[in-house]
């Protein structure tokens, strides 16, 4: 039986990624300095969200509450396994993205990089306060942090691009969430009288069973329209654009913080928000998982279309985030499983290919997939780095994203949904489509004559180790994801 801990020992992550921004801009005028801060803030961050994952596992759950603003409207945190998924993700990955951007930044002699590690940690901040949200309140609070501060990084090269990109950005995400989140918490406490989600298990949600099924099925739409972070077509087309960012700052967009502060969200307000049964009862799961099929599809085959190793990858994430909410969306066990699991995944997997990216434009200040044959000779660790993140994303084994489209695919098949089936084993075809060339052209074609191969290098270390560690933990959880299984176990109330 799931014990309730009140402790503000949750607080410590949090504190520390609040304190961290402030101490990089006192010591904006030593840049060994302040990035030391990132580092240690990481690295600190880390350890104390790790601090929290024994009582977790032995079946408790983390509370506390802040303060309260009004009646029934409180600041207020929890740890779960739901919590831990997300938040040893972003903790753990910052440490790897403090490390590349000390190289990426460096190597370009970038402006402003004071404000540019500010937001980056701000964001991070942001992202642990996501993921201790133990209500809607909470949570649209720090999903709006998020969306603030990672606007200046996505504008950091402020010429025109940037400024349209960013533009782009910020109507998206800030658009939405006061359309369709703000309206979506109202009509949650007014259906509800609560908007702390039921934490302890899947199975029962927040809504009465006098609820108007009508109303709260528009709750419902709303909350899957408000959380555009989770990339679901038609609310994509913010992050292709915001590409215009430094490589490091997609990564953060792609793996860390941005999109899956999306998906966690969807997936915390499905599971903990309507719950199982409310779900199920009002029919809402199935038409979610048709749209995030069709999204993980279409965003597929445009992928096929672009030579821009960026543009790429992001319309890649657009296909990939919508892994998740499809197993999520299926409600049953196994595709639950996958789709959460995939939150990791997905994260460790497609940082390696930003990473790799971003030193592949560092090395060469190439950006076009045509240009890149015979590169992996030149640069064999970071196109060795790409090639295992690939087989990731296409779903081969023993690397992590076997893992999850295993589950999801026995999930589809445990609802006898050939639809979704179909569209799980045709991206399957399309991610190898998208992925298979890159990596062909590296290793196996000739430079192209207007690409001087001879120069070329690897990036710096401080880009390259982060790279290829984070390939071989892909490997690693690949061979042992029991780590995510058992945080989504306990969060199902097992």
């Amino acid at each position: 039986m799931t014990k309730f801990i009140a402790s503000a020992v949750i607080l410590l992550p949090l504190g520390i990624t609040l304190v961290a921004p402030f101490f990089i801009w006192l010591l904006r005028k030593n840049i060994n300095l302040r990035e030391a801060v990132s580092l240690v803030a990481a690295s600190a961050t880390f350890l104390s969200v790790l601090s929290l994952v024994p009582k977790v596992l032995a079946g408790h759950i983390y509370l506390f509450q802040l303060f309260e603003l009004l009646p029934g409207i409180t600041v207020k945190f929890c740890v779960d396994g739901l919590s831990l998924i997300f938040a040893v993700v972003a903790s753990f990955l910052w440490i790897f993205a403090t490390s590349y951007n000390i190289g990426y930044m460096r190597s370009l002699k970038e402006h402003a990089q004071t404000r540019y590690y500010f937001c980056f940690a701000v964001a991070i901040f942001g992202a642990i306060g996501v993921a201790f949200s133990a209500n809607i309140f909470t949570l649209y609070l720090f999903y709006e942090i998020i969306t603030v501060f990672t606007y200046p990084l996505v504008a950091h090269h402020q010429d025109e691009d940037a400024y349209i990109g960013a533009r782009k950005y910020i109507v998206y995400l800030m658009g939405t969430s006061k359309l369709f989140l703000l309206p979506a918490m109202i009509m949650t406490y007014v259906l509800a009288g609560t908007l702390d989600f039921h934490l302890g298990d899947m199975v029962q949600g927040i809504f009465p069973p006098s609820a108007d099924p009508f109303w709260v099925t528009i709750t419902y739409i709303l909350f899957i329209a408000g959380l555009a972070k989770a990339a679901i077509m038609p609310l994509h087309n913010w992050l292709p654009s915001a590409m215009v960012a430094p490589t490091p700052v997609s990564a953060l967009l792609h793996a860390v913080a941005v999109v899956k502060a999306g998906v966690f969200s969807i997936s915390r307000v499905i599971l903990s928000g309507f719950g199982i049964q409310t779900m199920d009862a009002l029919n809402l799961g199935i038409p979610t998982a048709y749209l995030a099929a069709f999204t993980i599809v279409i965003a597929s085959v445009i992928a096929l279309t672009k030579d821009d190793l960026k543009a790429r990858l992001a319309y890649s994430t657009v296909s990939q985030l919508s892994y998740i909410i499809i197993g999520v969306a299926m409600l049953t066990p196994m595709a639950i499983t996958g789709g959460l699991a995939h939150i990791a995944h997905h994260a460790f997997s497609k940082i390696t290919l930003f990473f790799a990216a971003g030193a592949i434009y560092v090395a060469t200040h190439l950006k076009k997939i045509s240009l890149m044959s015979g590169l992996g000779r030149k640069m064999p660790w970071t196109f060795g780095a790409f090639a295992i993140a690939s087989l990731s994303m296409i779903g081969v084994p023993p690397v992590c994203g076997f893992v999850s489209k295993w589950y999801l695919i026995n999930g589809a098949v445990d609802i006898n949904r050939v639809i979704l089936l179909a569209a799980l084993l045709l991206s399957t075809a399309l991610n190898a489509g998208y992925f298979g060339p890159i990596v062909y052209k590296a290793f196996f074609e000739q430079p192209k004559p207007e690409v001087n191969i001879a120069e070329i290098k690897e990036a710096p270390l401080t880009m390259v180790i982060p790279l290829t560690l984070t390939a071989i933990i892909s490997v690693l959880l690949g061979l042992y994801p029991e780590p995510f299984l058992q945080f989504i176990r306990i969060f199902g109330g097992g």
